[in-house]
């Protein structure tokens, strides 16, 4: 049994890096209480084992007194005297019995105490070796995909990638190499489970601080950030140097820096702007190239009203409102984005007169194109002459008009 006890040890401390006390420890311990509830029962015990050799050791400890009723747990004084001179009644002896005698069922228990310790120290080590990274970039293998959630080899230990912490598009096959966020250690009944995320907000917060060096050293500072996983991020940044620009320091030279973070974010864009105390200026810089007509600020209930011209509608609110939403959250505060109407105006010949004016069309036309609808440039997106003569047009005038909308649309480019 030495031979086997050693060689548990040497590869239990070489392998999987449990120290021979730990596991003598557990080994001793397992076979003592299995001894105690089987062969031995109701018998005190002492085991070692010798970390060196592995031989193990037994005794039962014994209680001296001048008349036995009890073998197991009392010995005669003058065997116990024998055994150890200077013996007196009520102390306590060791007497070394073969361990071989503590039964089969506690060689099986030390084999199972010994399996459990190894998962118990494999779930501790799992911990141990990641709750430090928690916050930070790690690079792992795809292994497979379960129910929408991807497992990614770490090496040490197999984390999860949950379908809500993936970001819309991205596909990943086995082998394929993925750096994530390493969000959180979860404790489940399986053990501590680590989750990772490439959606969160801060996996682009981590990317630009190791990207980006001043952000690092604490020279340029992100003040917010909003996030809209696969589609747009947009961050507020500031400098404690005053010869250091924020946005140029966070874009790069020719845009290097910015580039290799929307090249990791699979195309995602990536909008640096200079962050502002004020919410005035703020909602300004955020909504660029849109330019609001009109800010009403509503202290009280956090909201900002923004008046914005006819032409600027769609860049403001964005596609399906995702710039008015990743602006809302920049700022804190909650936006409402409105035509802008001018007292007294009339819409309809405003729109008439940016058509004659960017297209240089004939008015009689720009009003009939009002009319069907067409009441920006921007509306001309998808139009072909086809659908011009479908709403009036003859052949001759609708491709007048696709003529001049084409040869503006580089002018506005």
């Amino acid at each position: 049994m030495s031979r086997e006890i050693l060689f548990v040890l040497e590869y239990m401390e070489k392998e999987k890096g449990i120290g021979r006390a730990d596991m003598i420890s557990t080994i001793a311990n397992a076979v003592k209480t299995a001894a105690q509830k089987g062969v031995n029962s109701g018998q005190e015990l002492k085991i070692e084992i010798n970390e060196r050799n592995g031989q193990m050791h037994a005794w039962a400890l014994l209680k001296v007194v001048d008349s036995v009723s009890d073998p197991k747990t009392e010995i005669h004084i003058e065997r116990a005297q024998a055994l150890q001179p200077g013996a007196q009644l009520g102390d306590i002896v060791e007497q070394e019995i073969d361990p071989s005698t503590l039964g089969r069922i506690a060689a099986q228990t030390a084999r199972q105490a010994v399996m459990q310790r190894l998962r118990q120290f494999e779930k501790e080590r799992i911990y141990d070796d990641f709750k430090d990274q928690v916050g930070n970039i790690i690079t792992g293998t795809v292994r497979r995909r379960e129910r929408g959630d991807l497992y990614i080899d770490l090496g040490k230990a197999e984390a999860v990638l949950r379908s809500r912490e993936q970001v819309p598009g991205e596909e990943y096959q086995p082998d394929e190499r993925i750096r994530c966020l390493l969000l959180a250690i979860d404790s489940t009944p399986r053990g501590p489970e680590i989750i990772l995320s490439r959606a969160s907000p801060k996996f682009v917060r981590r990317l630009f601080e190791l990207e980006v060096t001043e952000i690092a050293d604490g020279t340029v500072k992100i003040e917010s950030f909003a996030r809209e996983p696969g589609y747009r991020t947009k961050i507020a940044v500031t400098s404690t140097d005053p010869k250091v620009d924020p946005v140029g320091a966070c874009v790069g030279a020719r845009g290097a820096r910015v580039k290799t973070i929307v090249r990791e974010l699979g195309g995602e864009k990536v909008d640096i702007i200079k962050y502002y105390a004020d919410p005035r200026e703020m909602v300004l810089e955020a909504l660029k190239p849109a330019v609001p007509r009109d800010i009403i600020i509503d202290e009280a209930s956090h909201r900002i009203l923004l008046k914005v011209a006819t032409e600027d509608l769609a860049v403001a609110i964005g596609r399906k409102g995702q710039n008015a939403r990743l602006t809302s959250r920049l700022i804190g505060w909650r936006i409402d984005i409105e035509e802008f109407k001018a007292q007294g105006d009339d819409p309809v010949q405003n729109a008439i007169d940016l058509l004659v004016s960017t297209f240089g069309l004939d008015a009689v036309i720009a009003a009939k194109l009002v009319e069907m609808g067409i009441n920006s440039p921007s509306a001309f997106e998808g139009v072909e002459a086809g659908d011009l003569i479908d709403a009036g047009f003859s052949a001759e005038e609708a491709q007048g008009i696709i003529s001049r909308v084409s040869a503006a649309a580089p002018q506005q480019a």
